[in-house]
């Protein structure tokens, strides 16, 4: 559910209205998953006109994130989708800011309470230069260190303990494939600190049959570490929270932070190194220009 702060603004009065400005689209959640979310994107605004816009390609807050943007002086736009999966809400979003004119052929409205009715709006009114982001932070390398930072900071003798990297994933069996594929990828920093085995699921949240098979799957690999005497470490592939993860392992013997890739400052390293490489891609900013990026 969409919380109730849908657009923050985050300018500081004196970062330079003639560089690109940054809008940040994120899920959206609770007021604690938004939060973490601002907390990240908060040391960026110093030196670019910056906006979040929660939702999933949400064309309201979208709109008011062009408006704002607009408003401060600034002419063009890098928008970096803060999602895992680069793929997640792309055809919408290029319509609704004007890059493509197809729509795509299933198009969901969400609103204030959550989701809303099915429907094809019209693009978004702007006239700003845009340059969208392609891939998701499964494909980020900051992603990898963040998570073996997670297992770390959970444990206490790695030979006796076993990983479970967990994830949403998709419906699709192919793009589910995929997202096994990344976190396969990172995982392999987890297993280079000597962990006795790491697992890389899918819970296929919003789909109930694949669901419960992922459950049963994932339930089977607890109890089987559990009895041979290890302790399972539950690390979320998630950008924040532990989704529903709790309500799955419940009654089973596990060790958990509930915090997914954010906080952590490689996140925002992340943002910050999308805006530049876009903004540069797009020619708004000259070879060998300083771009401050943040730590």
């Amino acid at each position: 559910m969409i919380a109730s702060i849908l657009l923050s603004i985050l300018f500081n009065a004196q970062a330079d209205s003639t560089r690109p400005g940054l809008l940040i689209m994120a899920h959206g959640g609770s007021a604690h998953w938004n939060q973490t979310v601002l907390e990240a994107v908060a040391p960026l605004r110093k030196d670019r006109p910056t906006v979040v816009a929660f939702g999933m390609a949400d064309p309201h807050t979208l709109q008011l994130a062009l408006d704002s943007l607009a408003a401060q002086g600034v002419q063009r736009v890098v928008v970096v989708r803060l999602f895992i999966d680069g793929a997640s809400f792309q055809h919408q979003t290029e319509y609704l800011l004007g890059l493509r004119p197809d729509p795509p052929a299933r198009f969901l409205l969400h609103h204030h309470g959550g989701h809303g009715a099915h429907g094809t709006p019209a693009p978004l009114r702007h006239n700003l230069s845009i340059i969208l982001s392609e891939h998701g932070l499964m494909d980020a390398p900051e992603v990898g260190p963040i998570l073996a930072d997670r297992a770390l900071a959970l444990s206490q003798d790695p030979s006796r303990e076993s990983v479970l990297l967990l994830a949403h994933g998709t419906e699709d069996e192919v793009l589910n494939a995929r997202w096994i594929v990344a976190m396969e990828r990172h995982a392999q920093l987890i297993r280079a600190l000597g962990f006795y085995t790491v697992r890389v699921e899918t819970l296929r949240e919003d789909w109930p049959a694949l669901r419960a098979e992922a459950e049963r799957r994932i339930r089977a690999f607890v109890e089987a570490e559990n009895q041979a005497g290890r302790t399972v470490l539950v690390v979320p592939f998630r950008i924040a929270g532990f989704g529903p993860y709790r309500q799955v392992l419940e009654g089973l013997t596990y060790r958990a932070e509930e915090i997914g890739l954010l906080p952590h400052p490689a996140l925002t390293h992340w943002i910050a190194r999308e805006w530049e490489r876009l903004s540069r891609k797009a020619g708004w900013l000259a070879d060998g220009s300083p771009t401050a990026i943040a730590p």
